[in-house]
């Protein structure tokens, strides 16, 4: 298999997360009615375990908690780079900067995420957060 990069801002994850930086809720129309998500960390200890969704209203009532609990202050990307699997899969690493409402101060993360896609919309997210760090 050959792993092809492309421009995040030409498939429906790197959509998703320009819209989500920009807390513009039309990102939930890029969404599956019938999506499966989940976020994950890696050696740490935060309670994830309600960062999931199985419907695109349930992804909005988690992304709304994400921004009240996890994101009081929104985020910056600092990078995003997506590489295409094939057949609407997309590995993207994404490092971002935010305020982490958990830890009460700034913190740069840099996260893993297989997403699928199906003609524009997204219906599969696992992210893996590898990294929370001081910033």
């Amino acid at each position: 298999m050959h792993m092809t990069p492309v421009k995040s801002e030409t498939t429906a994850i790197g959509e998703v997360l320009t819209k989500f930086v920009a807390s513009d809720p039309s990102m939930f129309e890029l969404i599956s009615d019938d999506i499966n998500f989940r976020i994950d960390h890696f050696r740490d200890d935060a309670d994830t375990s309600w960062q999931q969704a199985t419907s695109r209203e349930g992804m909005m009532a988690m992304i709304e908690r994400l921004g009240r609990e996890v994101f009081p202050k929104g985020t910056e990307a600092l990078s995003v780079e997506t590489l295409v699997l094939g057949d609407g899969w997309h590995l993207t690493q994404f490092n971002q900067r935010f305020f982490y409402g958990v830890r009460q101060r700034d913190v740069t993360s840099l996260t893993y995420i297989i997403s699928h896609e199906t003609d524009g919309v997204m219906d599969f997210f696992r992210e893996t957060v590898t990294t929370i760090l001081d910033a």
